[in-house]
C-alpha cells in the first residue's frame, strides 16, 4: 500500500484525505490519532469584529510576543518573534545563515533536514549529540518527535558554548515542551550564548489550525533578520487575540498538563500488550514498536482509526491522544479485535 507524502515525499500526520484513500470503506467520522495535537483545545475567545476588517496591529503583536516570552521563562534580554507557525520559521532559517555544515540530531522531524539541503547546506543527520558539535549549525527537536529523547539543557548550553568560538548556532526545536516544560532551554538565552528556540502554539493549545509559533533568542540582530524575512502583519488579527488570550492563561495550561499526563499514562495501558511495546513519547503521543505494526495500521485503518507509520522505523507506529470517552471506547474496542491480541487472550 502506498504512504501518504508530502512536499518532497515527507509524511505529515493529520492527512485524512489520504487515510480516505487508503481506507475508502472505513466507517467515519475518522478517529485522527496520527498527529502529536492536544486533542483538548483552548476555548476561543471572543474576537473583536475589527480584527477581521482591518491589518493586524502592530501594538497587538508585540503584546503577543511579550506574553509569549513570559509564558516561556524568557530572561528579560532575550527576544521573541511571532510568525504564522513553526513550520515558516523552520523553512526560513537556512537562508539566514551562509552555507555551511549543518548537523541534526535525528532521527527526527524531517523537515529540518530538507530545508537545510534545499537550501544548498552540507547536512548530516547524526545520532550522536557528540558529533553536532563539528558543525556551523546543529539542530536538536527537544523533546523529540517521535520518541520523545530528550536532552538536558546544561547539556545543550555547553554545545553551544563550543561552537560559539566559530559562530556556530543550535537550533532547538521545542515543538512539544509545552507538556514537558522542564526540558526548555528558553530560561538560558542570555548575550553571547548562540541558542535560537522554536516553540510551537498550536500543539499544546489544540490550535494548530490557526498557525502561530514563535522564535526566542538573545540575538538582537538575529531576532530582527527573523522579522525582516517574515516581513510586516506576518501573524494575522485573529490569531494575535487567540494568542494572547491563550498565553495569559496559566490555569489552563497548568491544569492542561496535568490532564494530558493522566491521558498518556492511560494510552500506555490501553497500549500494553503481547509484542506491542511502548518506546517512547511525550504527554501528547505515545510511540510503540511491535514486529506487527504494519497489519495494525491496516486493522485501525479499516476501522477508521488512522495513527502514524514511519518508512525509516516500519515496526513502530505514533499514537496519540484520544479525545473523548467515545473515542477511547472505540480506540480499545479495535485494538481487543486486532488477530494477534485475540490469539494472546484464549485460554
Amino acid at each position: 500500500m502506498a504512504r501518504p507524502a508530502g512536499r518532497d515525499g515527507i509524511v505529515h500526520g493529520g492527512d485524512l484525505g489520504a487515510a480516505r484513500r487508503f481506507f475508502p470503506g472505513a466507517p467515519e467520522p475518522w478517529l485522527d490519532l496520527s498527529t502529536g495535537i492536544n486533542p483538548h483545545s483552548y476555548p476561543l475567545p471572543a474576537i473583536p469584529p475589527e480584527c477581521w476588517t482591518r491589518l493586524p496591529d502592530e501594538g497587538e503583536r508585540r503584546r503577543l510576543e511579550a506574553q509569549a516570552a513570559r509564558a516561556y521563562g524568557a530572561r528579560p534580554q532575550a527576544h521573541c518573534v511571532a510568525a504564522p507557525g513553526t513550520q515558516a520559521l523552520i523553512q526560513l532559517l537556512p537562508r539566514l545563515r551562509p552555507r555551511g555544515r549543518v548537523a541534526v540530531l535525528g532521527p527526527t522531524y524531517g523537515e529540518h533536514v530538507t530545508v537545510w539541503q534545499a537550501a544548498g547546506h552540507d547536512v548530516r543527520v547524526t545520532a550522536n549529540v557528540e558529533d553536532l558539535a563539528a558543525s556551523d549549525v546543529a539542530v536538536i527537536v527537544n523533546p523529540n518527535n517521535p520518541d520523545g529523547r530528550t536532552l538536558a539543557s546544561a547539556d545543550i548550553l555547553a554545545l553551544a558554548r563550543r561552537m560559539h568560538h566559530w559562530d556556530g548556532l543550535v537550533i532547538v526545536d521545542e515543538a512539544f515542551a509545552d507538556v514537558m516544560p522542564e526540558v526548555s532551554c528558553v530560561g538560558l538565552l542570555d548575550s553571547g550564548t548562540p541558542i535560537l528556540v522554536l516553540r510551537s502554539f498550536g500543539k499544546i493549545y489544540g490550535l494548530a489550525g490557526i498557525r502561530l509559533g514563535f522564535a526566542l533568542t538573545a540575538d538582537e540582530t538575529l531576532a530582527g533578520r527573523i522579522r525582516q524575512e517574515l516581513g510586516p502583519w506576518a501573524v494575522p488579527g485573529p490569531t494575535l487575540a487567540v494568542g494572547i488570550a491563550a498565553l495569559g492563561d496559566r490555569v489552563w495550561i497548568d491544569a492542561m498538563r496535568h490532564r494530558l499526563s493522566s491521558d498518556a499514562a492511560r494510552l500506555d495501558v490501553l497500549l500494553a500488550g503481547p509484542e506491542l511495546t511502548v518506546v517512547g513519547g511525550t504527554p501528547l503521543f505515545r510511540l510503540v514498536e511491535t514486529s506487527r505494526a504494519a497489519a495494525l495500521f491496516e486493522h485501525l485503518g479499516a476501522r477508521g482509526i488512522y495513527v502514524r507509520r514511519f518508512d525509516d522505523a516500519p515496526r513502530r507506529l505514533r499514537f496519540g491522544l484520544p479525545g473523548s470517552e467515545a473515542a477511547w471506547a472505540r480506540l480499545a474496542t479495535a485494538l481487543a479485535q486486532f488477530p494477534q491480541r485475540r490469539a494472546a487472550q484464549r485460554p
